[in-house]
């Protein structure tokens, strides 16, 4: 009898399959769009419409349960925002898209998606929440410039930059002078010292004249 043999293997352990099923279903819930293989979407198809049930049951417990599973920021998007859009749906949330063979090791690539998926929509939001970023950027990079500027008009912009110019330009012509070889100045000759008249000392005794060998 065949045994132990349901399901794929895929060729890693249990605890690598569940840690690669865990991170597609994160994937899945986030995007509501994934890319991979034939085998690993059709593994992947019966544990993410267990959760989209489990999430219309709704509850603390059916949370927790997800939350084994999943990540909470996954978990919050499929009972906030998945789940209601299937509410009145038996079943059949997702649907697999084959792609064909992939170039590098012949693999049967696929497409897994929720039913509801709108391409177009997406894309439109994906464009529009881009377009909000680079317009938060460009804001802060003005008030920066404000700030730096001290009244952030183009015009103080270019005044800061012609004095900012202009300072270096000073401190280029101030090296240029520091560097600049200094002309050396004449040695001084010392003139000869005149000797210094002797003094005789005042007060003093005549000079004693020296004794006599052998006597007196």
């Amino acid at each position: 009898m065949q045994h132990n043999r349901a399901g794929r293997k895929l060729g890693r352990t249990s605890a690598h399959r569940k840690a690669l099923f865990r991170n597609q279903l994160d994937s899945l819930i986030l995007h509501e769009r994934i890319q991979t293989t034939i085998s690993k979407a059709k593994e992947l198809r019966p544990l993410a419409e267990k959760l989209v049930t489990l999430a219309r049951r709704g509850g603390l417990h059916a949370r927790r349960l997800a939350l084994r599973d999943i990540s909470q920021e996954a978990a919050k998007r499929l009972f906030d925002e998945i789940a209601p859009r299937f509410a009145t749906r038996p079943g059949g949330y997702t649907r697999i898209l084959k792609l064909g063979q992939r170039p590098g090791d012949a693999a049967e690539k696929a497409i897994i998606e929720f039913v509801d998926f709108d391409y177009a929509q997406r894309r439109a939001e994906k464009k529009a929440a881009e377009k909000a970023v680079t317009e938060k950027k460009e804001s802060l990079l003005e008030k920066a410039r404000r700030l730096v500027t001290g009244k952030g008009g183009e015009k103080d912009g270019a005044k800061a930059d012609e004095g900012a110019e202009a300072a270096k330009a000073d401190e280029k012509k101030a090296e240029k002078k520091a560097a600049a070889p200094k002309a050396a100045k004449p040695a001084k000759t010392a003139a000869p010292k005149a000797p210094k008249p002797k003094t005789e000392k005042k007060g003093g005794s005549t000079p004693r004249t020296p004794r006599k060998a052998g006597g007196a």
